[in-house]
């Protein structure tokens, strides 16, 4: 992780949480108990989990619950567990109460991370795709954050910006997954040639060849076998599991071999 800049990650991950202060400070009586596109949380439940997330990372336990949170429904895996024990643990918080723990958490996060080392930013730490070094950790964090700021805002009908410094360095953790999704989960056929045509606010061409293994190329060798086009605010979504591509295929276009199309569509989910 060489290629990673200290400085325009941290500057990403400042501005996010500017950002996100925005937004919640917005909220007001029943707005902080809408339903997100997570199941089982609420704006509410979202907020509880980023300040659980950045407790953590400050050496801040969660808080103690009554109930077997990995017996939750929506509970799945050790972090969901982890997830759920601040989610649970915050619930009897009022919107302003949360808004004031968001707003001291990040002030203490942001003045540890400006007294770290370079050396500290490059040392490994373990993180959610494993041991990597402690900046790709905080990109991580943006893309986590940019992520959970369009769940508050797509559950409030708060549409934003996507684009920008904080769209760019949260995308490119999905980006660092599309030949995965596109090879193994879309199962894209051997000698297949793949273009992503993003459009939207953060427009791209994402070109795939599949040559035993997929891989993420700057040019496609010859013409594309198969191209999928769609607005970048629903790939992001495809991405992050908020939604399917059955639920939005008149936003689709495919062309070439479109079986090969759909199921990439169909399998674009990935979690962090």
């Amino acid at each position: 992780m060489n290629a990673l800049q200290k400085e325009p990650i941290l500057d990403a991950l400042f501005e996010e949480w500017d950002v996100l202060d925005d937004v919640l400070s917005s909220l007001s009586g029943d707005a902080w108990f809408t339903p997100t596109a997570l199941p089982g949380w609420t704006v509410h439940d979202v907020t509880a989990h980023l300040i659980g997330t950045e407790s953590l990372l400050a050496g801040i336990s969660a808080p103690h619950t009554t109930i077997d949170v990995r017996g939750l429904a929506h509970v799945r895996n050790e972090i969901g567990a982890f997830n759920e024990e601040w989610v649970e643990g915050l619930r009897g918080c009022s919107g302003p109460e949360m808004l004031e723990r968001f707003r001291m958490i990040v002030a203490r996060r942001r003045s540890e991370l400006g007294e770290m080392t370079d050396e500290m930013f490059a040392a490994e730490t373990t993180t959610p795709v494993g041991p990597a070094p402690y900046l790709r950790f905080m990109r991580i964090r943006v893309f986590d954050c940019w992520m959970h700021e369009l769940d508050l805002r797509d559950a409030l009908g708060m549409p934003g910006d996507e684009g920008g410094l904080r769209g760019e360095t949260a995308f490119a953790e999905i980006a660092g997954a599309v030949a995965f999704l596109v090879g193994k989960r879309g199962k894209a056929p051997d000698g297949s040639r793949i273009t992503l045509e993003l459009t939207g606010p953060l427009a791209r061409n994402i070109h795939i060849a599949v040559d035993g293994r997929a891989a993420v190329v700057d040019e496609l060798p010859s013409e594309a076998t198969t191209t999928v086009t769609l607005d970048s605010r629903l790939f992001t979504r495809l991405a992050g599991g908020r939604t399917t591509a059955a639920d939005h295929r008149d936003e689709i276009a495919l062309s070439g071999d479109t079986d090969a199309g759909k199921r990439i569509v169909d399998n674009l989910a990935f979690t962090i």
